[in-house]
């Protein structure tokens, strides 16, 4: 067998914690697993026994172990943040280009189009580019927004 890198001990009050997590059943699924792969852990499995009873990666055990013995319990049954692509408007610029969407369309057309807020965003200096499909995302986002101001989207049209 080989040798534990990180042996996972709990107190009394962290398996409670972790049972009633698993008992209440309104947590996410990994939420579950990593409180079950830890309290087995707590109890002396080995990953190998882990793995094969929750049916999950040796990745898996070893990150929950190590995150529980190096930041606590808490910390081992949640996600890390993501890195994710900045959003291309700020929260103010997005309220608004959903002012601009709300008021009278441009001279010469009859309402605004998806491509004309688009090409709003970079006449506003927004941003350097702004596709149409990020501009149907912010509008799917608030359509309360539009349906108070009398806006009805649908297809790409206003």
């Amino acid at each position: 067998m080989p040798a534990i890198k990180y042996k996972v001990t709990l107190s009394d009050d962290e398996i409670q914690n972790l049972e009633r997590l698993i008992h209440k059943g309104k947590s996410a699924s990994r939420s579950h697993t990593r409180a079950r792969s830890l309290l087995k852990a707590a109890s002396g499995f080995q990953d190998q026994a882990i793995i094969e009873a929750l049916d999950v990666s040796p990745s898996m055990v070893y990150k929950t172990r190590q995150r529980c013995v190096e930041e606590g319990p808490e910390a081992a049954l949640k996600d890390r943040p993501r890195p994710g692509k900045a959003p291309k408007l700020t929260e103010k610029q997005a309220a608004h280009i959903i002012a601009v969407a709300c008021s009278d369309a441009p001279e010469g057309h009859d309402h605004w189009t998806l491509r004309l807020l688009a090409g709003k965003v970079v006449e506003l200096c927004y941003a350097e580019s702004c596709s149409h499909e990020t501009i149907r995302h912010l509008l799917k986002k608030h359509p309360k927004t539009l349906a108070e101001a009398g806006m009805v989207y649908s297809r790409g049209e206003l």
